[in-house]
């Protein structure tokens, strides 16, 4: 049988940080993505362009690095032998899911109210996900603090993007399409601990996005196929290089996901990657802003708070801290 990795778990200090960082490439990845939507006339062929270029990456390092081709060696054993469930190899299905509630309701609801929907989903199931002990750093109780710093980075990400919802006012007719990024979100956590406890068991994150680029790649060209067969193709893929480098940008955040939930939990982790969104959406408003784009005083605020908000859900406070009448410090 497959021993688990004896690597030990990243420490906060270092894994947040890490975390925020590649969270800064989802947005830039979200760009790539719809502008490469754009240009296709077909958003299922661009996540498939996406998937299918990860795919090729990942595979190639995999192959050419030592610890890969033993992370490599590692997956059919560890699967064989049910080291964890084995419908853990299935996660990058949840990647692909993401990809198709971006593709059919960024257009209805608006990046707005789509990022307000995913990272309440995501935020209420790295809550549960720790919870159930479901990633590979096992049982995290939800306390008091934990679930004030959720329900901060919901409020301080809702606040952020406020300046773009604009004509979106009529929430109740939007409350049906609003549930699938809802869910979208959701599925990521459960996506990010199943990824985490391969790679612990795998010895490597590498071998782990491979897994999740195959599962996710395979949804997508069966998707693709059927509305090919339906619909028939969109236009022909572009010449710009930039357009294809959605797929690498993936592997970099899911492979970081997968290594650090071991040590930072899963809720930690999402809540870094989110405050790197947030971050890395503005930096991109500011140096290479969209039609429609605003940056106004509350998407620097809302910013600011939700970096604000990791610190109150990571921090060791004292026990009772947040009782009326503890004391200060802790015994």
């Amino acid at each position: 049988m497959p021993q688990p990795s004896r690597r030990p778990a990243i420490p906060l200090l270092a894994g947040l940080p890490i975390a925020i960082a590649a969270g800064l490439l989802i947005p830039l990845q979200g760009r790539i993505n719809g502008a490469l939507a754009g240009r296709l006339d077909d958003g299922i062929a661009a996540a498939v362009v996406s998937f299918t270029t990860g795919l090729v990456l990942i595979t190639a390092i995999a192959l050419l690095l030592p610890r890969g081709r033993a992370g490599l060696v590692r997956v059919l054993p560890a699967v064989r032998e049910r080291s964890f469930p084995r419908y853990y190899v299935a996660a990058g299905v949840f990647g692909a899911f993401f990809v198709f509630a971006q593709s059919f309701t960024v257009g209805l609801l608006g990046v707005a109210l789509f990022t307000v929907a995913v990272v309440t989903g995501q935020t209420l199931s790295g809550l549960l996900v720790d919870r159930l002990g479901l990633g590979p750093g096992g049982q995290r109780a939800i306390t008091t603090v934990r679930v004030l710093g959720s329900v901060l980075t919901i409020a301080a990400v809702a606040w952020a993007v406020s300046p773009r919802l604009g004509g979106a006012a009529d929430v109740a007719s939007l409350l049906l399409p609003l549930l699938l990024p809802v869910l979208a979100g959701f599925l990521m956590s459960f996506q990010q601990a199943m990824n985490g406890t391969a790679t612990v068991h795998y010895g490597t994150p590498i071998a782990a996005t491979l897994v999740n680029f195959v599962a996710g790649a395979t949804v997508l060209w069966i998707a693709w196929a059927i509305k090919l067969a339906v619909a028939g193709a969109g236009n022909p893929l572009p010449a710009e290089w930039w357009l294809y480098l959605g797929g690498p940008m993936g592997c970099v955040f899911i492979g970081v996901a997968a290594l650090l939930v071991r040590g930072l939990g899963v809720l930690v982790t999402g809540l870094g990657m989110i405050a790197g969104q947030l971050v890395g959406s503005l930096v991109l408003d500011v140096v290479i802003p969209a039609p429609g784009s605003v940056v106004a005083l509350p998407t620097v605020l809302g910013t600011v708070l939700t970096l604000a908000a990791i610190i109150v859900a990571t921090l060791p406070w004292p026990k009772g801290a947040f009782r009326r009448g503890a004391p200060a410090k802790g015994r």
